[in-house]
């Protein structure tokens, strides 16, 4: 919700939100979650019932004690021990019902909750490349948090306060209208009024505070996970005291905005116990005066202030929930707008899957850019034949490792077309071209966990012997047996533990479990040292044998065995051939090789 939103306009927000979370109670294909609403619902009108009867037991034994004559024959009956025993076991019947109604819609809410959490989190998975490199992960993992537990409260709250609330007031009500006098009636719907009038006004206003101190909350955790996820580059830049003031100013803002919060709940409490009191003490000194005028018994005070006080109760209730329920439909619908955010990538309808027939990929005259403005290929047409070998290589920002994001499909070309054995990658499923490109990436990251669970994850399904083969292909094996937990050694978050070039074994034994028909290595090497890159370049050489290979290298000493190099420069390719035939044109190849044999020989 905007600061800039009027109340109609927020309340309409917040009815939108309610309507997106109703499919999750009431579904259509499962039956038994509509017959624990029902049951919950049954619960609670039971519950209520019971609440509102209760104060009658209440009067007539202050009858019989005081010596007025109750009008009941059932209260004469029981008399006073027993109408007594009656209140208490009506009073446990309420709590009852009221607990059996949360343990029958328990199920219900965790169902609710669980679906919406695995659905925002396949969502955001969908969302494409660009979405991501434009979000702080650090705020998006807030957000959906935040919305995830809003929906938890408001199925808590919502259902199983408001609505009671509303239910019981409306009993009320009806008693006093019709046992007492109308003015009884009126005085309370006046308090209740003016009660939920103001408190809905100030929680509107506090709203926008709370949003802001929510955003200035999210942008302090963003800072501090980006500042952590750096902890490398804070260490070498000696900027452990610039990120520590950076957090506190985020920190201060925060406070500031908290403080708000706090100062305006103090003035939204007063105020409600200020129309509650009146209420209150207007409704019993119209009791008052009917005692002492003999229209009205001592039970039947006590009975209105009981009422009074059962009002009170969940009013002064009513204000922190309504406040929470408020900042819940805030939270959620942040959750929300991330759900409709639309993937950019999308699978055609009923599109198949890829059939790969040996893996030829064809870039045909392909243009992208990132943003429209600013082209990076520009008519780019490329063949790879079937298990062949072709490296891109030229200066950076070239295009180079874009090629590498559309084969992947992380965007789609803006013109032209890229086919696979024939099959254009827009009209396939994503999910059969993912499992047909592997790739090693200049820097590959590992998941905070064991070296078995990064190996296994090329393939979910592998055995051990499998994930073992992987290791030793990738000649990482040997390393891992000579850890003190072997293959349950962790990694540490983003495989920190490991040196670059374990850390690329360790990617390239992943890969290879994969088995994938297409291998597309995008500068895998380019940031280890020259002895490791040797070793390494070996490994990725064999596990090419037999697939198609796309690499994409800056440094051309790891690219002059490739079947055909192909050099790119400003989006476009002005060279190609093999590396033996490109020396010899004496063109953009030979520059660029011969000027990193200098530098590397200066080395």
């Amino acid at each position: 919700m905007s600061d800039s939103f009027s109340p109609e306009e927020a309340r309409r927000s917040g009815l939108n939100t309610i309507r997106k979370v109703a499919p999750y109670l009431w579904p259509d294909d499962e039956p038994w979650v509509k017959r624990r609403v029902v049951l919950a619902v049954f619960a609670l009108f039971l519950s209520k019932f019971i609440a509102v009867g209760t104060p009658f037991f209440y009067k007539s034994a202050v009858d019989i004690l005081s010596g007025d004559t109750p009008n009941t024959a059932w209260a004469l009956g029981l008399g006073a021990i027993g109408i007594t025993v009656a209140y208490g076991f009506a009073r446990l019947m309420n709590v009852g019902f009221q607990q059996l109604r949360d343990v029958i819609f328990a199920a219900v809410g965790q169902r609710a909750l669980r679906k919406l959490a695995l659905e925002t989190f396949r969502h955001i998975h969908a969302l494409s490349m660009r979405y991501h490199i434009t979000r702080k992960t650090g705020g998006l993992s807030r957000i959906v948090e935040r919305g995830v537990k809003g929906v938890e409260f408001l199925l808590r709250f919502l259902l199983f306060s408001i609505g009671p609330l509303i239910l019981e007031l409306l009993m009320i009500a009806v008693v006093l209208a019709v046992l007492f006098d109308i003015w009884y009636l009126v005085v309370v719907a006046v308090t209740i009024a003016f009660y939920v009038w103001f408190t809905f006004r100030v929680t509107e206003w506090r709203v926008k505070i709370r949003k802001e101190m929510n955003d200035q909350d999210t942008d302090a955790n963003q800072k501090a996970i980006d500042s952590l996820l750096n902890f490398e580059t804070v260490k070498y830049f000696g900027a452990e005291d610039r990120e520590a003031d950076r957090y506190d100013g985020a920190m201060e803002r925060y406070v500031a905005a908290a403080l708000k919060t706090s100062y305006t709940l103090a003035f939204l409490n007063f105020g409600q116990s200020v129309f509650i009191t009146a209420g209150l003490v207007g409704v019993m000194v119209m009791a008052a005066i009917g005692v002492s005028n003999g229209t009205l018994t001592v039970g039947d005070f006590v009975m209105v202030n009981a009422y009074m006080i059962q009002i009170t109760m969940p009013l002064n209730f009513l204000g922190t929930v309504y406040r929470e329920i408020r900042q819940a439909l805030v939270d959620m619908g942040e959750m929300f707008d991330l759900l409709e955010q639309p993937a950019e990538v999308k699978d055609a309808p009923n599109a198949p899957a890829l059939k790969v027939n040996g893996g030829a990929v064809r870039f045909e005259d392909v243009h992208f850019g990132y943003d429209a403005a600013r082209p990076i290929l520009k008519g780019v047409t490329l063949d790879v034949p079937a298990g062949q070998t072709v490296a891109i290589v030229g200066p950076s920002g070239s295009g180079k490792s874009t090629i590498g994001r559309l084969l992947f499909r992380f965007y789609d070309v803006a013109g032209g077309s890229l086919k696979i054995d024939g099959q254009d990658v827009r009209e396939i499923t994503q999910k059969s071209l993912h499992s047909s490109v592997g790739v090693v990436p200049q820097d590959t990251v590992l998941f905070n966990d064991t070296i078995h669970y990064n190996i296994a994850y090329g393939r979910s399904d592998a055995s051990e012997a499998e994930i073992r083969d992987a290791a030793k292909a990738a000649k990482i094996h040997e390393f891992i047996l000579s850890l003190p937990d072997g293959y349950d050694t962790t990694v540490g978050e983003r495989g920190l533990k490991l040196s670059g070039g374990e850390k690329q074994r360790v990617g390239i034994a992943r890969t290879l479990l994969k088995n994938p028909p297409i291998l597309l290595l995008d500068e895998a090497t380019s940031a280890l040292d020259t002895e490791t890159e040797a070793e390494i370049q070996h490994e990725l050489q064999a596990m090419g044998q037999g697939r198609t290979v796309l690499t994409i290298a800056h440094r051309l000493s790891t690219v002059a065995h490739a079947d055909r190099i192909v050099v790119l420069e400003k989006g476009v390719i002005v060279e190609e051939g093999t590396h033996e035939g490109l020396l010899e044109q004496q063109g953009r190849y030979s520059t660029l090789w011969h000027m990193q044999a200098s530098e590397e020989d200066a080395a």
